[in-house]
């Protein structure tokens, strides 16, 4: 949504908007002459907007996140304005563009953040509409002077990816989410599907192996795995000062030592998805090897915030338990031996009812969780699922129940060596008393 807002605001346009929680980024957007406030009072809407002459010049679009009760939407719908869902926005603005589409229940905004970066570093003038804020480019928006190439991600929830149709799309991954919208997890892959057959005829689709796409006929398909026999894998992987070094072996040639320094094997199969885009759009070796040496990654995807001898603090969106396991596996492998303190902020109470088994497993790989309450977002909540329940689950020993609040004291008393927070609500809000808690902290060592 923020994308979006940027993106009509530079198309000279007056934007304003509601919003749950003051953040840094509507804090950004503020700063950009966006209006925004965060009551759900229609008072508080801009009376140029409701004034009924300007009527016909507004458009209103919304997210499904917003809940269908919110006393603004309904004003909305009630005085006859025009309303579209975010997805249809972003539909009619790249339906006539060359598109690449980036869909997955996990991996999509890290991939489209690299596979913009790429074409950027090519020198393609693309416009890209991120899920993350890119760390090289900070913003969600790359806007393009004269192009007509567009890089997308492709938001399953809702089934709002069906009103694209891209040249290429790219299916990351396709585990059970969102049950609330689809009920099954057969039911979120036949959706998967006919995101898949929405590729434009004599497009692309590029998918990780072993993902069910094997009856999609009428397009060229490409598969791509880290470990699995696919048309694009990697070979000799390994840690050489920090960074990932690795070989791709191409349909037609193989890559040799591409460094790639953003943590974690699961982000060296998330690059691996752009290059095979790359080389698919004819990018040349040399500016693909830049990309992935200059790439800097997406805030809160493995973002380090203090990365020093005695203390590392990551904070990552993981919100869903493979999300999870990828990285806290990664933060295993990169710290060996260390002390991984885990600070846990569940998303949904479907989410959290859906996959409770799902999230114990992930979480006890940590050596010390601090779960806080569950982030309810768009519900309200359901009997019995709670984070206690959950906690209840998860099969360790050093584990507990923090509210945010009480957070800065329980972190002041132990002793952090490698600390993530970990979740997709509004514990990010959290992130910069964590880092100046553990900064002075570090300064108190060195002393």
């Amino acid at each position: 949504m923020s994308a979006l807002a940027r993106f009509f605001k530079a198309m000279g346009k007056e934007v304003s908007g509601y919003d749950k929680t003051p953040s840094s980024l509507t804090d950004e957007l503020i700063a950009e002459g966006i209006r925004i406030h965060f009551e759900d009072n229609v008072q508080l809407i801009p009376e140029n907007i409701t004034n009924p002459k300007n009527r016909d010049n507004v458009l209103v679009i919304y997210t499904p996140a917003i809940p269908a009760n919110h006393s603004e939407l309904e004003y909305m719908n009630r005085s006859g304005f025009h309303i579209l869902k975010r997805s249809e926005v972003l539909g009619e603005i790249t339906k006539d563009n060359y598109t690449v589409a980036i869909g997955g229940t996990h991996g999509k905004t890290t991939t489209s953040t690299i596979i913009a970066h790429i074409l950027k570093t090519a020198g393609v003038d693309c416009t890209a509409f991120l899920g993350g804020i890119s760390v090289n480019y900070h913003t969600n928006l790359i806007l393009s002077k004269t192009g007509t190439t567009m890089v997308v991600e492709a938001d399953e929830y809702d089934r709002s990816f069906l009103t694209l149709h891209p040249q290429i799309a790219v299916i990351t991954s396709m585990d059970a989410d969102h049950l609330d919208i689809y009920q099954t997890k057969e039911h979120l892959e036949e959706s998967y599907k006919l995101f898949a057959r929405k590729v434009k005829k004599g497009g692309m689709l590029i998918y990780k192996q072993g993902l069910p796409l094997h009856d999609i006929t009428d397009i060229q398909c490409i598969s791509y795995s880290l470990h699995e026999k696919a048309d694009f894998t990697t070979a000799n992987i390994k840690i050489e000062d920090g960074e990932h070094v690795f070989d791709i072996i191409c349909p037609k040639a193989i890559i040799k030592q591409m460094r790639f320094g953003y943590p974690g094997l699961h982000n060296v199969e998330n690059a691996l998805a752009a290059i095979a885009v790359a080389i698919s759009m004819n990018i040349s070796e040399s500016n693909i090897r830049e990309a992935l040496e200059t790439f800097k990654g997406v805030h809160r995807r493995f973002e380090f915030h203090i990365k020093e001898k005695d203390i590392v603090y990551i904070d990552d969106y993981a919100h869903h338990p493979e999300e999870l396991r990828a990285c806290i596996t990664s933060v295993k492998e990169l710290y060996p031996g260390k002390k991984i303190i885990g600070i846990f902020q569940p998303h949904l109470f479907t989410r959290t009812r859906d996959f409770a088994d799902g999230f114990a497993q992930s979480l006890a790989l940590l050596d010390e969780l601090i779960l806080l309450e569950i982030y309810p977002a768009r519900e309200l909540p359901i009997e019995g699922i709670n984070s206690r329940m959950l906690l209840d689950k998860v099969k360790m020993k050093n584990k507990m129940l923090c509210t945010n609040e009480e957070l800065m004291e329980e972190l002041s008393n132990r002793k952090s060596e490698v600390v993530l927070t970990l979740g997709a609500g509004d514990i990010d809000r959290l992130v910069e008393p964590i880092k100046n808690l553990l900064d002075l902290r570090l300064k108190l060592t060195i002393s």
